[in-house]
């Protein structure tokens, strides 16, 4: 089967990555996880990548040399790659990875942990922009929102941000997963208040 453009991304990084003795955890959030695990398609100008160990460091650094921004991969994918910090996403925890595992047999170096469809979704009501909502409708659409799971990983994510000075956000994302729950999946929403411990 002739890989997606998101696939190819990823097989030429892993192409041009020198051989190593195991291999690299590569976890891919936002819109390229759906991709890679679902026939869904869409435009998008990054493939994220979950800052967790071990793409930390020296490794992180060399993925942006190889695959970041105005690179060379980049221009030819006319996608690039971004590390995101392991504390930036609204994930539920600890967050459920898929391996891709037809892709994986492809790699040397690298082994894709694409984050759970319900998990993508959480992580999308914290910016919300025009593209995440056309991404949450397209996996609602294909039936792989199930509400109550995703209420369930939403307040898991919730509980985390609570915590600290993001439990100021939190309410907004819970006004964002009714706006979901109304507009996408008719059904009731969700009443959420924020915990007494929140650093509010």
């Amino acid at each position: 089967m002739h890989p997606t453009p998101i696939e190819q991304f990823l097989l030429d990084i892993d192409a041009k990555w020198p051989a190593s003795k195991s291999k690299i955890h590569f976890r891919v959030i936002g819109s390229s996880a759906l991709m890679l695990q679902t026939a869904y398609t869409r435009g998008t100008k990054d493939s994220d990548v979950l800052g967790v160990d071990p793409v930390i460091g020296q490794v992180a650094d060399a993925l942006l040399a190889l695959a970041g921004q105005d690179t060379l991969l980049h221009r030819q994918h006319k996608v690039y790659l971004d590390v995101v910090g392991s504390g930036v996403p609204f994930l539920p925890r600890p967050p459920k990875w898929n391996p891709i595992e037809t892709l994986n047999a492809r790699l040397l170096s690298f082994e894709i942990l694409a984050l759970d469809i319900t998990d993508v979704v959480v992580s999308k009501l914290k910016r919300f922009h025009d593209n995440d909502k056309t991404d949450i409708k397209a996996m609602i659409d294909l039936d792989l929102v199930d509400h109550a799971q995703l209420v369930d990983r939403f307040l898991s994510a919730a509980d985390i941000f609570s915590m600290d000075a993001r439990a100021q956000h939190v309410t907004r994302y819970a006004r964002n997963l009714n706006w979901v729950e109304r507009e996408y999946l008719g059904v009731s929403e969700t009443e959420y208040e924020l915990p007494p411990w929140a650093d509010a």
